[in-house]
């Protein structure tokens, strides 16, 4: 059998493949399902500093090839999370990405110090979130704020860091540039496509916060086009998601250059969809003779 494991940022993975944040909670309603162990990691829910209600409801719509949600980080916050859900993850024998966010620099710091004196493997920096003091653009929009808040979280802690970017800028390679250039050990992406779905019959907005980020399958040639683009301008490792569904998928988002997969909306239709995929990408990988997964890390062959 193939060996799929895998090293991001000096981190080992048992396996390449990854729910992503937002998607798997803190993993404790899929115990029931599958050993948690069986996975390469685990992106955990976005953490703030302090506790987040959400946003109101509705905050989630269906859209041909996918989803739209406007969830708005609810999580019980940092506190909280390294005194109630940290502990049980770090005795799931995989790798913990312990996804942070927040409204201005000084929460992300704050969250990140306190990660600093866990036993977390990595942390995934969501700069996706809307600056407060900047007049509500996220972080993550502008070359200059991406690499003020990743130097600032990178101060904060000596853990792996992995900047997960957005989609909805002009140049993801230039912020992924910018990332890097400011210590970033690793980029994740993408993060979901800004969407709006509109009820005719009401002409209002389905999403009560009127607009909300779109993924599932209908994003999966954006997610490999930017992830190949992405491993072409850095040379830090990228983990790439955003509508994989599949083993093949996953073995296409490897191909583009991917040295790991998030899985995402996939797990709304079936739970069990990282377990599969990983089968999947095993019985691919043996029925092509492949004796390593990455091998097939950035093989793709662009025509002249």
């Amino acid at each position: 059998m193939a060996n799929l494991s895998v090293e991001i940022a000096g981190v080992p993975l048992k396996n390449p493949i990854i729910p992503a944040s937002g998607v798997f909670g803190y993993g404790r309603e899929y115990e029931p399902l599958f050993p948690l162990h069986q996975l390469g990691g685990i992106a955990t829910k976005g953490t703030t500093g302090t506790p987040r209600p959400g946003n109101p409801a509705p905050r989630i719509a269906e859209t041909p090839g996918g989803m739209l949600n406007s969830v708005g980080l609810q999580n019980p916050g940092i506190d909280r999370f390294i005194a109630h859900e940290l502990p049980n993850l770090m005795t799931k024998d995989t790798v913990i990405l312990a996804n942070i966010a927040g409204s201005t620099i000084a929460e992300y710091v704050t969250v990140a110090e306190k990660l600093e004196q866990t036993d977390v493997h990595m942390i995934e920096l969501n700069i996706s979130c809307p600056n407060v003091k900047n007049g509500g653009a996220a972080f993550g929009v502008h070359c200059n704020s991406a690499a003020e808040i990743t130097a600032a979280v990178r101060k904060a802690t000596t853990k792996p860091l992995v900047v997960k970017l957005s989609p909805n800028v002009t140049s993801i390679t230039d912020i992924a540039k910018a990332v890097e250039a400011a210590g970033a050990d690793a980029v994740s992406l993408i993060n979901t496509l800004l969407g709006m779905r509109i009820n005719i019959e009401n002409k209002r907005p389905i999403l009560r916060n009127n607009m909300g980020g779109m993924s599932g399958p209908a994003v999966f040639p954006i997610s490999v086009r930017m992830v190949y683009q992405t491993t072409q301008a850095v040379s830090i490792p990228v983990i790439g998601m955003g509508g994989v569904s599949s083993g093949t998928d996953a073995i296409e988002m490897m191909m583009a250059g991917a040295s790991a997969v998030q899985v995402g909306a996939a797990i709304f239709k079936d739970p069990y969809a990282p377990v599969r995929i990983i089968d999947e990408m095993q019985d691919w990988l043996d029925e092509h003779g492949v004796s390593d997964v990455k091998e097939i890390i950035g093989a793709v062959q662009i025509w002249d």
